[in-house]
Formats: C-alpha cells, structure tokens, sequence
C-alpha cells in the first residue's frame, strides 16, 4: 500500500511527556501519538507510550484503549464499532490513513506512531473536524430520488445486475480515509468534492431505481466539484474497505462526455 507521510511540522514539539512501560516488561511496543488541546493555547506535541504488549490487545485501537484507560485519560480519539464498520476511528498511522481497530500492531516493525487524518483541522489530539466532509456528502442528496410513485404493496425492485453496480459502492463506511489522502482534496477541500462524496454520488446515479442521475450530473457539472480529481489513486489505495473510489470518478466523467454527443 502506498504511503501517504504527513508534511513535516517544525511546530510540533518532540520533547512531550514520556510514559514508562512497568519495571520488569518483556514485550514492549513505543507509541508516539499526535497530542494537541486547542484550550491549553499550546503547540501540538508528540506524547512517547511503552506498553507491555503481553498485556494488550494485538490492535492499534486496543493500544489506544489502553493507554486511555489506564495510563493517560486525557488522550482523546472516536472509536465506536471495534469492527472495520463503522469508521470512526480512522486515523494516520504509520504514515498510513487506517481504521485503529483493524491495523494490528505487529504489522509495524518499528515505533508506531499516530496522527489524525491529514490536513483537517484538529479538534482535539487524533480528533479531527469532519464538518466540511459530512457537509460535501450531503450535497450530493445521498437518497434516492423519483418522480414516478412506488409500485402497489411493494418495493421498488431491481434485477441482480443493477443491484451488484450499487453493491460495493454502498460499503463506503464514510471514514475519509480516501478523501484525508487525497493531495487535490488537501488544496481544494472547499471546493472539490472528494473522493468519499463522489463515490456516494456515482452510488446514486447508476442505480436503476433512482430518478434524477441528470440532475445528479450536473450538480457535478463544475471546474472543481469533480474535475479537480487528477487519478493519483491514492484514495483507492487507502480504502480500509477495498473500494475503488478513483474507478468510480473515472466512470462519472465517462457519463459527463456521452450526455454532451
């Protein structure tokens, strides 16, 4: 998998708070996370954590826990589901975008260290504010859209082919690992969609069920809403759920080019 290293940061001081492994541990793991509280008025640091790795889970996110629970309460990130399912609790380690609770830690051969996502304001150590991309994937009305009214005492039906095109890109978990590793994101996140939101959006316009792809399309219709996506692949490369969001913007402007001949 493709490496995706945060900028360097000469504002981030090196020399945090150091927590010892207990005397007498065999198998200890050093864990360099990202610390910043925005109500301390101080800059970000790296805070330094030796585990007893016989005593912990065998995941990124088991650490974490551990370390919060009983080490250093303060350290603050999401977690949720502990799954792969529900994204919260992705974050930049190892110079990766991950989900914690999938990344096992013997995965990484030297210290481990953790950011939040990349540049994304911070609201608090691996917390990062994810406003502007919930707001960009409400944009693309991520529901489905008809005219016509439902069939009588019962769904509206698909066959097993139009189903399959909607089938992986519906296990998009909104995580914004692909989006946070998106160089064309990073520059132009007010303006570009993302790689999260257009996969959501191609979701809709191939269904067969839906009714606006038009105007679908062009709401995308736009210097930057999607053509700011310059194929790097970096955002298929960090899908935790081996999705292809690049396939899918590939597709999008495929259809753009046919509805103008």
């Amino acid at each position: 998998m493709a490496e995706f290293f945060l900028p360097a940061n000469s504002k981030v001081r090196r020399d945090g708070r150091l927590y010892k492994a207990p005397s007498g541990s065999t198998n200890v793991r050093v864990f360099k996370i990202y610390r910043f509280d925005p109500d301390a008025k101080e800059n970000p640091r790296f805070d330094t954590y030796e585990l007893d790795m016989d005593h912990c889970g065998p995941m990124v996110l088991d650490a974490l826990i551990k370390i919060k629970n009983e080490i250093d309460s303060t350290l603050t990130f999401r977690r949720s589901c502990r799954e792969g399912i529900c994204g919260s609790c992705a974050m930049n380690i190892d110079g990766k975008n991950a989900l914690a609770c999938i990344s096992a830690c013997a995965d990484v051969k030297h210290d481990i260290t953790i950011y939040p996502l990349p540049h994304l304001p911070v609201i608090k150590d691996l917390v990062p504010d994810l406003t502007n991309f919930y707001a960009q994937y409400a944009s693309i009305k991520p529901w489905l859209q008809t005219r016509t009214p439902p069939p009588p005492d019962t769904e509206r039906l698909q066959s097993k082919e139009d189903q399959e095109k909607v089938d992986r890109p519906s296990a998009c978990i909104l995580c914004a690992c692909c989006s946070t590793s998106c160089p064309s994101y990073w520059w132009n996140s007010d303006r570009y969609l993302g790689p999260a939101a257009l996969l959501a959006a191609y979701r809709w316009i191939v269904d067969s069920r839906d009714e606006a792809a038009g105007e679908r399309l062009d709401n995308l219709e736009d210097p930057f809403r999607l053509y700011r996506c310059h194929t790097i692949m970096n955002c298929t490369e960090a899908c935790p759920k081996d999705l292809n969001p690049a396939k899918a913007i590939a597709e999008i402007k495929q259809m753009m080019v046919l509805r103008r001949h």
